[in-house]
């Protein structure tokens, strides 16, 4: 032991101001105590005194009438438990008592000295407990108010009392030592041990150690040893271990015998216990001196030795200890702070012992780092880089690890900056960057073993010690593919994973089974990333798994899914449409087999724009161009053709293109004109593509027919022949205008004058089809013959004689016409005298009614009777109410006078104009209204009154 090295982690506190107070001096201190603040001292007249921090003198108080033998402060409540002589009350009573004090109660007594209350008093000694030397005292504090007192007599009996004194209701009982030597049977030590439940009673005597175990009735006592010790020798751990200090060693209890042996030589005239400190006052024999050493048993030093006098007892109090000599004076020894401590060892360069220190102490993880990382930094200045990473790597989670990783770059410690970021990552606490440094290190070691293990052994579950992506990314970026690969494939980083191998590997079969592998949505989202690499080598794998997604051949999804909401929950193919962007002829094949398979896809609109913009392009890229290299025509070669010279065969190969090219146009085309008359079905009002656009991509890429069949459905008839004469397809534009130009079947007839303008502005000899054309013009009586007299003579290739025979077909019309109307004037001249003539006579001469029948019921007129001067008559009966009007001719005129009450009230206006406009002679209608004599009134007022501000009114006739 005397290799144990020697430090001062202790110092002397209140130095020369720690002493006995006088009130004490002058008395013989017989027993000490400590706790709850204060040190209780007893004294030989029976006196206890208290004093405070610092040793100052409190109170005192008379307890016994003669002497104070033990005594005890209590922990728990502020009692103190006190063993003394009092006054003899009989002689067959014992002065021997045992009171209770309760110092939160101070009693007056006299005016000039207080005293705690005696809660209890009782007699030690009693006929069944009979009298001894009481050589120790113990005192247990159970569950408050029960007290658990032994008492340790010389005869080696243990006499015990367990209750509440204050109440008097108590049980006593006592245990006896195994007695080998009758010399030495006194109870030198007591202690007591808590384990849970169970109670046990440590009792040594000079020559043996004892066990009791008291929750047994009866209680239970074994010999743990045949070794004692004497009086002050005998202490508790705060590990409930029993300490025995014996000459030659130092000696610790369990309860199963005898535990560690420390062989600290001497005499050990006080031993104790202070915050895991074994203390010991040992008397030197050989130059008759005390040393009081300080313990530290788990790091194996002693931590304060200090000659001092004959120490009489020994207490701990206030965080530090107290010594009291023979003499009555009084040492005070504090431990030093962990700061000055630390100091003291980092000076000496004794890093283990600090780092033992702090951690037997059970300093916080950051000061034990702060010693680690000193030890560490001491170790690399020496060079004694191994054992630095050691330590450093202690200080994981504390300290910075830029601060170790910065020293350990130097590519000859590669290897311990390796195992310092294995453990990094093996704690969970490694970033990105640390990651990455960690991969760089394996692949520069080129240390595959190790790169296998740290990649691969993390099948289990539980949450990966390394950041995924950047594991990939370094693996990746040091080409170690099949690493990256295994992390991606196992964390399901399907974008790293397909990114390696389409872009590095180029494995294109496996990137396409890897994605046929994953669930439609990621499947989706993994396609729309990396779908123009796979169409570019793959086409028609690629379209294959786009049909599994966009149709019912995706069985997943067909599981979850319902008939009436399927369609909605698979991906339309128009979200794939930008992979295709450099294959149009792909996207073709692609849409064309999803409609072939879906016929009512939601997007149908959006997927027929597509598909007749790649039909109606004459840019597509074309297929068989890649069939045609370097001057040389495959397609030929492998018919078995003669080759030709270079020029020739060039020729040829351009030629061949060419045609191949135009052919896949027209077939475009077909298919072109196909869909927009698929897609716009007769019961359909809008067609399942956007129209608008349609027309510019026709227009674009000059596809006539299908301009004129849109143009057709949309009921433009003069943009139909409005592409003919672009053309100047005559035969077309006629038979266009027969078609479309028949009003009998909801045609326009006037595409014939639009028909008729266009040869007039010709400026070629065009005969013919104008003959064919004034033919459909007279037939329907679209023009007047002055306006096609005008529109022809414009066109300076056509003679008169195309239109000879038409003008005099229409001038022979017209002068029949001139006729029938001359006799019609006549007719009404005629009609008009008889008319006025009537008047006059209706006017100035009486009217006879001849007529014998009524005209409603035909029967014999007789009277009563109603006669008009219409000339009808009726019976009166007949008539009903009505007698003002000729019901007979009454609805005629009510029709006349209805019809202009409404055009002067603007109600028919739109009917009147309506008529003009459609009617082949708009004058004959004009003339008619006058006629009725509805628009016949020529004042401003009333023609104004129809409508003032539509400048067609009858105001403008």
């Amino acid at each position: 032991m005397y290799q144990w090295r020697k430090f001062e982690f202790f110092e002397e506190k209140l130095a020369g101001r720690c002493t006995i107070p006088e009130e004490i001096r002058e008395k013989k201190i017989q027993c000490c105590s400590s706790g709850r603040g204060k040190v209780v001292i007893g004294c030989d007249d029976g006196s206890v005194n208290l004093l405070d921090r610092g040793l100052k003198f409190s109170y005192g108080f008379q307890a016994h009438s003669s002497s104070v033998s033990f005594l005890q402060q209590l922990k728990q409540r502020n009692f103190l438990v006190t063993v003394g002589e009092d006054v003899q009350v009989a002689p067959q009573h014992s002065a021997m008592c045992l009171k209770v004090f309760d110092l939160d109660k101070i009693e007056p007594e006299g005016s000039s000295a207080t005293s705690p209350e005696c809660i209890g008093i009782l007699r030690i000694f009693t006929n069944q407990f009979p009298e001894a030397k009481i050589t120790s005292f113990l005192v247990l504090e159970e569950a408050p108010p029960i007290l658990l007192i032994a008492i340790g007599l010389d005869n080696g009996c243990i006499y015990c009392i367990k209750g509440d004194i204050a109440r008097e209701r108590i049980n006593r009982f006592k245990h006896q030592v195994d007695i080998s030597n009758k010399n030495q049977t006194s109870i030198t030590g007591l202690g007591f041990r808590v384990d849970g439940q169970a109670l046990q009673l440590f009792a040594v005597t000079p020559d043996s150690v004892s066990l009791f175990s008291l929750h047994s009735q009866p209680p239970k006592g074994q010999t743990l040893d045949h070794i004692g010790c004497g009086v002050n020798g005998v202490t508790m751990s705060d590990r409930s271990e029993l300490i025995i200090g014996r000459p030659e060693a130092v000696y610790f209890y369990e309860v199963d015998g005898r535990g560690p042996c420390w062989a600290f030589e001497g005499e050990k005239k006080l031993v104790g216990w202070f915050r895991g400190y074994l203390l010991c006052v040992i008397a030197d024999q050989r130059n008759n001196k005390n040393t009081f050493n300080v313990y530290d048993l788990k790091n194996r030093l002693i931590a304060h030795s200090l000659v001092v006098k004959n120490v009489s007892h020994m207490l701990c109090e206030w965080g530090s200890i107290i010594l009291i000599m023979d003499d009555q004076s009084a040492l005070c020894i504090g431990e030093k702070d962990m700061e000055s401590k630390l100091d003291m060892l980092f000076k000496k360069n004794l890093y283990t012992i600090a780092i033992n220190l702090v951690q037997s102490q059970q300093a916080d993880a950051a000061a034990t780092a702060e010693v680690l990382r000193k030890y560490g930094d001491h170790l690399y200045s020496k060079q004694d880089y191994d054992e630095a990473m050691a330590q450093y790597i202690h200080t994981i989670g504390h300290l910075e690890p830029s601060y170790v990783i910065q020293k350990f770059l130097d590519a000859q410690r590669i290897y311990n900056l390796t195992n310092y970021l294995e453990n990094l990552h093996e704690k969970g606490l490694a970033s990105k960057d640390h990651t990455t440094l960690l991969l760089n290190c394996y692949t520069k070691l080129k240390d595959v073993n190790k790169l296998n293990v740290f990649i691969k052994n993390e099948d289990g579950a539980g949450e990966h010690k390394f950041d995924v992506e950047t594991a990939i990314r370094v693996c990746r970026a040091a080409n170690y593919h099949e690493h990256a690969m295994y992390v991606a494939r196992r964390e399901r980083k399907h974008e790293w994973y397909l990114k390696i191998l389409l872009e590095d590997l180029g494995r294109y079969d496996e990137a396409l089974q890897y994605i046929a592998s994953l669930e439609p949505s990621q499947a989706g989202v993994t396609i729309k990333e990396y779908g123009k690499i796979l169409i570019a080598h793959k086409p028609r794998e690629t379209i294959d798994i786009l049909m599994k997604l966009c149709t019912e051949d995706g069985e997943s999804l067909k599981e979850r899914a319902s008939n009436g909401t399927y369609l909605f929950m698979l991906p339309s193919p128009v979200d794939f449409l930008n992979i295709f962007i450099h294959h149009p002829q792909s996207l073709m094949e692609f849409l064309e087999k999803y409609t072939n398979k879906v016929k009512d896809s939601p997007a149908q609109v959006e997927i027929n724009n597509t598909l007749l913009e790649l039909y109606l392009s004459n840019d597509l890229n074309f297929p068989s161009m890649s069939q045609v290299s370097n001057g040389r025509n495959i397609s030929l070669e492998r018919s078995g053709a003669t080759l030709m010279p270079a020029e020739s065969n060039t020729k040829l190969s351009t030629e061949y293109t060419d045609r191949m090219k135009d052919k896949d146009r027209l077939e475009r085309q077909e298919k072109g004109l196909r869909l927009l008359k698929s897609g716009w079905p007769s019961e359909l009002e809008n067609p399942l593509y956007d129209v608008d656009l349609v027309i510019i991509l026709c227009e674009m890429n000059a596809f006539r027919e299908g301009l004129m069949y849109l143009y057709e459905k949309m009921k433009l008839y003069k943009e139909v022949i409005a592409c003919y004469m672009q053309t100047h397809d005559h035969e077309g534009l006629i038979a266009c205008c027969k078609r479309l130009g028949d009003s009998g079947k909801g045609g326009d007839p006037s595409l014939w004058a639009d028909l008729l303008k266009y040869f007039g502005e010709l400026g070629e000899d065009c005969s013919k089809e104008v003959k064919e054309v004034l033919t459909y013009v007279e037939r329907d009586d679209i023009l007047p013959p002055i306006i096609v007299i005008q529109t022809l003579s414009r066109n300076p290739c056509l003679t008169l004689s195309v239109i000879k025979d038409y003008i005099a077909r229409k001038l022979e019309q017209e002068s029949k016409m001139i006729e029938e109307d001359r006799r019609a004037i006549e007719k009404y001249q005629e009609d008009t005298l008889a008319m006025r003539k009537e008047i006059e006579d209706l006017r100035t001469n009486a009217r006879i009614f001849q007529l014998s029948k009524c005209t409603t019921c035909t029967f014999t007129l007789d009277l009563p009777a109603v006669h008009f001067m219409c000339m009808h008559s009726f019976h009166q009966r007949c008539l009903g109410d009505n007698e003002k009007e000729c019901p007979e001719c009454a609805p005629e005129y009510r029709k006349v006078v209805e019809m202009k009450r409404s055009l002067e009230q603007n109600k028919d206006q739109d009917q009147f104009f309506q008529q003009v406009k459609s009617s082949k002679d708009g004058f004959s209608v004009i003339a008619q209204y006058f006629g009725k004599g509805i628009i016949s009134k020529t004042s401003n007022g009333t023609v104004n009154a129809t409508n003032p501000e539509n400048p067609s009114s009858t105001n403008g006739f």
